[in-house]
């Protein structure tokens, strides 16, 4: 479908253009208009929300649509619109719920929305990327700024050393993907995803052809699968996937509160809709060599995001771990390479993004002399002095833990239901089971608040963002039920888009 290049990426120019400006008027007026300068940074997302809803702006008339820019550089489909859609909601709630709790603590600089933007806009690119070179910028645009925010609190030891550890690593993973791309480049002769699915001995391949038929296909080049296998590793650490998961605890931690809640909400989205774009697109014809990786991969984030979380008593290092977790949870979607499975991924996409916004959100609530809360020890007897709060938090824990009907029990129905289906039911059993024992760190969290003893006065936030967003949140979660046939019937049509169903 041919179209104007800046109808489609309105959006993007959008962010852009908005980004650009602030930092502009920023450095010109100094801190004294951080405040405005943030107003903007969630009008300039809104803008791009309404751009990549109307048709009418975008250049695109139906999910089935798809339209290539720069020579097959950028694609925009239903994918990237649906995935788009939350990550610019979440940048947008993001920002919103948390400017109040950054003036508390004197971190409301004028850098903050602006470096939001830029991440946005990266992760924007990166779910686009039609090309292995245009996979890469993007994921760099996103990553330069997330290094900056993880250690934006400049002055805190903890924080620096956060930001330092994530740069350290993600310096390390942007080598293996560069690896990865140039050994794919040098055995295919090309880097578009296109092109690269129709090559010789790729595209008659499916992980479903087994036994003997295997023998009678053509071997695809030896050096592709030793790129992809790099690539994997650098998009496994993006979404904080076991073994690569170990920047994900010191960084949700050290970083401030809400870093961590923008990084809980929108890089891990973008990164699982690349990863998956990458696997289903390009490598689709290579399944059977992928899909090993994804399983285990899912299964021992499963694991450990269950296991690990049983023992920590920091709330934001808990989060760290139940989003390692849920990452497993969704890569099972991904492991089927199914068209169920790609939809049962978005929809879980859909509902985690909120879930943690909420989640966080009441974190960002709670304060003790003027000090932001952060052990779950804090907890104690919530529910005794401010029973509305503890009884949203405990529709976020269950939703969580997928207990009916909350919306993350959809959630993770679909994703195993995926996995029976395409025959992987051991992997379905280990995420039941890892679900239940994960269950216990939520109902911990649950029973502090409603049966410990309250301890020091507990100071509860009057920010108007920050109820409006934790409470339309925790709506969604409750309301779902009734409800889910508009997120389920845009999470179908943006996975056929991708697998051409």
């Amino acid at each position: 479908m041919m179209s104007s290049p800046i109808m489609v990426l309105k959006p993007e120019l959008v962010l852009t253009v908005f980004g650009m400006v602030l930092l502009i008027y920023g450095a010109w007026r100094g801190p004294q208009v951080s405040r405005v300068i943030g107003l903007l940074a969630i009008g300039g997302l809104v803008w791009a929300i309404v751009c990549l809803a109307c048709p009418q702006y975008g250049g695109y008339h139906s999910d089935a649509s798809q339209t290539w820019l720069f020579g097959h550089m950028l694609v925009q489909d239903g994918f990237a619109r649906f995935v788009k859609m939350i990550l610019l909601s979440a940048a947008a709630l993001s920002l919103l719920m948390s400017w109040n709790w950054l003036e508390d603590e004197k971190l409301a600089q004028f850098e903050y929305p602006v470096l939001v933007l830029f991440a946005t806009l990266g992760m924007m690119l990166m779910v686009s990327a039609a090309d292995l070179l245009s996979l890469y910028v993007g994921l760099e645009l996103q990553s330069l700024s997330l290094y900056v925010l993880a250690a934006f609190k400049r002055d805190d030891a903890k924080s620096s050393e956060s930001g330092l550890k994530y740069f350290i690593l993600g310096a390390l993973s942007s080598c293996l993907i560069l690896y990865g791309i140039s050994l794919i480049y040098g055995f295919a002769g090309t880097t578009d995803f296109i092109a690269l699915g129709k090559i010789e001995g790729m595209h008659d391949y499916s992980w479903r052809v087994v036994g003997a038929c295997l023998k009678c296909l053509p071997p695809p080049p030896l050096g592709v699968i030793f790129g992809l296998v790099f690539i994997c590793a650098a998009l496994a650490f993006k979404v904080s996937a076991v073994p690569f998961h170990m920047w994900t605890p010191d960084v949700y931690e050290g970083a401030p509160t809400p870093v961590t809640t923008f990084f809980a909400a929108a890089p891990k989205v973008a990164a699982l809709a690349l990863f998956t774009r990458v696997l289903i697109q390009p490598m689709g014809g290579l399944a059977h060599q992928w899909v090993q990786i994804v399983v285990f991969v899912a299964a021992a984030s499963m694991l450990l995001g269950s296991f690990a979380g049983l023992v920590q008593s920091n709330i934001k290092r808990l989060m760290a771990y139940s989003s390692i977790a849920n990452v497993g949870y969704a890569l099972v979607g991904l492991a089927t390479g199914s068209e169920a499975g790609i939809q049962a991924l978005l929809l879980y996409l859909a509902i985690y993004f909120l879930n943690t916004l909420g989640a966080f959100g009441v974190i960002l609530f709670l304060r003790r002399q003027g000090k932001p809360l952060e052990q779950i020890s804090d907890l104690s007897g919530l529910a005794k002095t401010n029973p509305l709060l503890a009884a949203v938090m405990v529709v976020f824990m269950f939703s969580l833990a997928g207990v009916p009907p909350f919306a993350g029990f959809f959630g993770k129905y679909f994703i195993f239901l995926a996995a029976v289906h395409a025959k992987m039911t051991p992997l379905a059993v280990i995420g039941v089971l890892t679900s239940a024992v994960a269950a216990f760190y939520y109902l911990r969290v649950i029973k502090v608040m409603y049966f410990d003893n309250p301890g020091e006065p507990i100071e509860v936030s009057k920010d108007f963002g920050l109820r409006a967003v934790t409470g339309f949140a925790c709506l969604i979660m409750l309301l779902f039920v009734f409800y889910p046939s508009p997120v389920i019937d845009s999470a179908l049509a943006a996975a056929k888009s991708l697998t051409g169903g």
